[in-house]
Parts: C-alpha cells; structure tokens; sequence
C-alpha cells in the first residue's frame, strides 16, 4: 500500500497534509467508519480521496449536488485520476455503460446521486464491484435535523448491507451537536468516531450592520475592498438591480442566477474566476464547489434563514489565509421579510396535492407507475398550465422532497453525449444500403474517436459547420440513427431534474405527515430565531455565537467582528482617559518636557504619548511654558 504523504505529493504536490487531515485519513485506513467536520474550504475531499488512492477497488462518494460531482470528476481527472458520475441526467442506457465500466474498468471513484442508489440496476452492478470506501458528502443530509434533508440518503444504509466490511467516511462543515449524532446512527456506524476542527476561521471577520441604505454600503466595500468580492441575495431580480447600479457606479461586476442560460452562467462564472468582473451578485444557486482563493469579501443583501447557510456561504472569503470580511446587511424590514418567508415555506397540504397532481399530469406518469424516472423539471411551465402560485410550487417541491416522493437535482448543464451501439460491421452495411446519413456517420468517427467504446461529448454546432449543413438538421439525423438501433444519443441539458422516488401516488390520498411537518417547522422557526439572535447580540463576539451554535463552545474572542472592534475601541478610549489623567497628575507634581514623558510611562510608546498631549493642548488642560516643558493649565 502507497504511504499517504507520497499520493498527496504526486497527484497534488504537497509535502504535508493540513491540519486534521492526517489523522483523519489515518483512521479510513484502520477500517474505521469516520466523521469528519471541517469548516467550508477545509480540505473534506483529500479526506477520502487520498486513503481511497492508497488501497485497491474503487471509492463511491455519495453527493447532493450535480455540479459539484462534475467539478470533482474534471478535476480527479486532471491529475490523472480516473472517475465518472453517474447521475439522473443521463440516460439508462448510458448508465447501465458507466456501471459496466465501474465493474470492469480501472475506475478509482465513482460519483453518485443518493437518488440512483434506490434503483435495481445501481444494486446489482456495485454488488459486482470491488469497493474501498463510501464516502458521504455534505452528510448533514442524512438527518432529519439537517438543514436541508434529502431523503434519499436514508439509502446509504442499505449500501452498507450490501458492502459488509467497506468502511464510511462522512464529510460535513455545517453540523450541530444534535445532526452529528443523526450522521452517525443513520450511516450505522459500528462504533462513533468524529474529528473535528475547530470552524474557527481566524482570517475572517464577520461584520453585522444595520443600515436603510445596502447599496451605498455595497459600492464603498467594493472600491475600498481589493480583491474578488461575492454578493449574495435572495432573488433573481436583486442581482440584476444592484449588479446593475455597481456597474453604472464603475465596479466591474456581473451576476449569476440558475434562471440564465448554462452557456452564460459558465461565461460569467469565469469571467469573474479570471478577475475580468471584480464582483459576483448571486443568489444562492453560486458558489458550491468554487473554490477561488482571493474572495475578500462576502457580502448577504437579505438575511439568510439558517446559521448552517450563512456560515457555508460566508466560509467562501479568504480561502487564502489572508483578512477577508463576511458582511451581513439589515433592517428592520429584513425581519418581516424573514418572518414571511417562513410562513409561506409550509403551505397548506391542499396546495401540495395540487402541485403534486400537475407534475404528475404535465409528465403524464400514471398512478402506481414512474419510479425512479427522471424528467426536466420546468417550474415555470407547471404554474402556467395548472395556473398555480409559484411560491406555493416551489415550497410544494421542497416539502414533497423531504417526505421522500420526489427530488429535485440541482440546474446544471450536460453536454451532448454519444455513443455507437451496432458493431462496425453493421454500422457499414447501413452507411451503403442509406447514402443519406453515409457523411454525418463518417464526419462524427473522424471528429470524435473511442464512440465504440464509451459516451463522449459531443459539439451538434461543430459537426453542422463539418457537414455543411444547418444545426437542427444533425440533431434531426442523430434523433433518427438513435430510433434506427445504431447509436445511442443524449442532448444537452441545462434544466433542473426532477425524479420519482417512489410509484407516483394518488394525489387525493397522497400521506404528508402532520407530525413531521411540525417537526420541521419548529426546527426551521429555531434556526430563523438563531439568526435573529446572531444580528441582535452586540456583546457577543460574532465568530464565538456561530461557534456555540455549532457546540464549538468555550472559544475565544476572534478580535476581528464589529463587535470587538467596538469593545476594543471603547477600551482604548478608557485607556486613553486613564493615561490623560496620568500626565496630568505628573504635570501637577512639576513642569515635564515631552522626551521625559517615556521615562515616567515606560510601557507606552512615544507615538501614544504625542497623540494624548496633542489631545490635551487642544482641550487647553496643558499648555507650554518659555522653556518649552509641559504644565498644567489654569
């Protein structure tokens, strides 16, 4: 087996783990079922990909988030590592060719969506496999006191049964007390086991301010502020308006929500990765997986709902090392707000029969039929259809999710992927026998080798300009080979999915449990009542409040937030007024030249003791004499 430290210098070049790390991996590779919080930018995925490099089989890492499974897998890839996702936006015949690959490739990591564990053909492939690790990310989802629970990873306790012996590393840095102890029950740990480092972030400084003016505040943070900066705000109008009025003020900048089009989210993405826009506005929909070192400032124009959310998105400053500020702005119209957007994230269980029967009738999936089928998920459409509220929907959805009927993947865009499924033999027989399709077929194998043997990205646009012939055309003709038996064609996507967890229901007797919606909304009202506390309290050190809500108590000042700048600022005052009165007195006693001032006050600096006496010549309580020595006045 390769020593930790020597895959971590190979594949990612450093000489050491950071701290937490090593003992960490060290217990993976002991066979222990493991825990690990770490704050956001702390390092989770080195956590399981080094100890699952160091042993023969495959990893499978268990993630919420599409996007981030593709980010991993690019970068895995990049240094040479083999993985692939497997996820609801691909098609089963596409993910029957991944698992193959899985059984019977060098594949060392294999991403999946917990929603694809529940399925027959998911089981019976990973049975085939050789598994080192399962490794659960963003963990916090496996319980139902998690801020944001998803069903679906309930299942990961199935995968065990059918792994005895394959350890588990659970990955979080949002996790209170009472979800760390959920994590573990939930993931059958043979015995507990956590590591923790602190989530104190010592370059961070979380500023808390109140004000009726945001934009003021958010265009002088922006030019006094060097670096890259992130803007987060509740909706997609917002990030328009104020992208909008820092631009016309001189700030470059741009903004992100999942509404635009995937090829602009990924050109605004980079543009400000690059530096070309100082500024990211978003909702939340940014910034998972992104890691840029350079984030200065994080700034929240609306109050977040749960401190786990707030201490995820303002983890993304200072990556670096280096001083950045998390900035949280409000007022008092800010509660109310709060306050409504509560109320109405439980609407009545009427509203979510209906929203649920219009999915059902939109994708046309009978009762008792559709589980585990995957459709694109256009929110949009079904209020207008069914002429329903889209506040109502979108709640609907969150709700029908944690009740474990459907789930909803994150928006993200999949390229166009192809695949030829008939032998040569056949695929050249048909090239004579049908003229028509004999260039597409020829332009496509010379454009893009290995089709054969595995799906690959495919450009519709590049193969048009290569044939001569318009866009809609190739995909008309690839639509065609499909429905011909000799290939298999998967267009882009950019939608949300929604998936069918289980047989789709009648909506008339569809079973929302009173008890567990109370449950939930007694445990979010407690987290909004948190954040209320967290912006009210102007004694408590801000990082200190995050930390005990985490059960990190007994913390020290961090010497950084608003609020001890105050106190410290106030205590210099006193201080100040100590060593004014100091002077004085000495003065009383005899006449002192400045330079003699040092001698009677060693532990003060000369600078300090100018700045007191210019205090005191200006308030006329000194003066000087002929002599140029000091003196009390009158």
């Amino acid at each position: 087996m390769q020593e930790p430290v020597s895959i971590l210098k190979q594949h990612w070049g450093f000489d050491s783990f950071r701290p937490g790390q090593a003992e960490i991996i060290q217990s993976v590779l002991d066979g222990n079922d493991t825990l690990a919080l770490l704050p956001t930018g702390g390092g989770k995925s080195i956590c399981f990909q080094v100890p699952a490099l160091c042993k023969e089989g495959l990893c499978i890492v268990v993630s919420p988030l599409i996007a981030l499974m593709q980010d991993q897998v690019e970068n895995l890839k990049r240094r040479n590592i083999p993985a692939m996702a497997i996820t609801s936006a691909m098609g089963k015949r596409e993910q029957d060719a991944a698992f193959d690959t899985c059984v019977y490739g060098k594949i060392k990591f294999l991403y999946l969506s917990p929603e694809r564990l529940q399925t027959e053909l998911a089981r019976v492939r990973i049975a085939k496999m050789k598994v080192n690790l399962i490794a659960v990310d963003e963990a916090h989802c496996i319980s139902q006191w998690g801020y944001d629970f998803r069903p679906p990873y309930l299942l990961i306790g199935e995968l065990r049964e059918l792994l005895p012996g394959v350890p588990v590393i659970a990955l979080t840095a949002t996790a209170t007390e009472k979800v760390v102890e959920d994590i573990q029950e939930k993931l059958l740990f043979k015995k507990k086991s956590v590591f923790r480092n602190s989530f104190a972030r010592t370059n961070l400084a979380y500023i808390v301010k109140k004000t009726e003016d945001k934009n003021s505040y958010l265009l002088k943070l922006s030019k006094q502020v060097d670096g890259s900066g992130i803007i987060y705000v509740r909706n997609r109008r917002k990030t328009q308006e104020i992208a909008s009025f820092l631009y016309k003020n001189g700030i470059p900048v741009t903004f992100y929500h999942a509404g635009l089009a995937a090829q602009e989210r990924q050109a605004r993405q980079q543009q400000w990765l690059n530096n070309q826009a100082k500024v990211m506005v978003s909702t939340n929909a940014f910034g998972m997986g992104i890691d840029k070192p350079d984030v200065r400032f994080v700034a929240h124009v609306d109050l977040p709902d749960s401190p786990e959310a707030y201490f995820q998105e303002a983890g993304r400053a200072g990556r670096d090392g280096k001083d950045s500020g998390a900035i949280l702005l409000w007022n008092q119209h800010d509660l109310s707000e709060l306050d409504r957007n509560f109320e109405s994230s439980f609407p009545p269980q009427e509203e979510i029969r209906r929203t649920y029967q219009a999915i059902a009738n939109l994708y046309q999936v009978p009762v008792g039929a559709g589980e585990g089928a995957t459709f694109v998920l256009d929110q949009k459409k079904i209020c207008d259809t069914y002429k329903l509220d889209p506040l109502n929907v979108f709640n609907s959805l969150k709700i029908l999710e944690k009740e474990g009927y459907l789930a909803v993947n994150d928006a993200v865009y999949t390229p166009s992927r192809l695949k030829f499924i008939s032998d040569n033999e056949t695929l050249y027989r048909f090239q004579v026998a049908n003229a028509y399709y004999e260039t597409i077929i020829k332009t496509i194998l010379r454009m893009y080798p290995g089709l054969f043997d595995e799906y690959i990205r495919i450009r519709e646009k590049e193969i048009a300009n290569k044939t001569g012939v318009s866009e809609e055309k190739v995909i008309r003709m690839l639509h065609e080979l499909e429905q011909k038996g000799l290939l298999n064609y998967v267009p882009q996507s950019d939608k949300p999915l929604l998936t069918f967890i289980t047989r789709r229901a009648d909506a008339k007797t569809l079973q929302i449990s009173p008890e567990h919606l109370a449950q939930r909304k007694k445990t979010a009202g407690e987290r909004i009542a948190a954040m209320k506390r967290f912006i009210s309290d102007e004694r408590t050190c801000r990082q200190r409040t995050l930390l005990a809500y985490f059960g990190e108590t007994g913390a020290p000042d961090c010497g950084k937030c608003d609020v001890c700048k105050k106190r410290s600022g106030k205590n210099k005052r006193t201080d100040r007024d100590r060593l004014a009165l100091a002077i004085i007195d000495a003065l009383r006693e005899q006449p002192r030249s400045i330079r003699e001032l040092p001698d009677l006050f060693p532990d003060e600096s000369q600078e300090e003791l100018n700045f007191i006496v210019r205090q005191l010549l200006d308030a006329e309580r000194v003066r000087f004499t002929r002599d140029h020595t000091l003196e009390v006045a009158g």
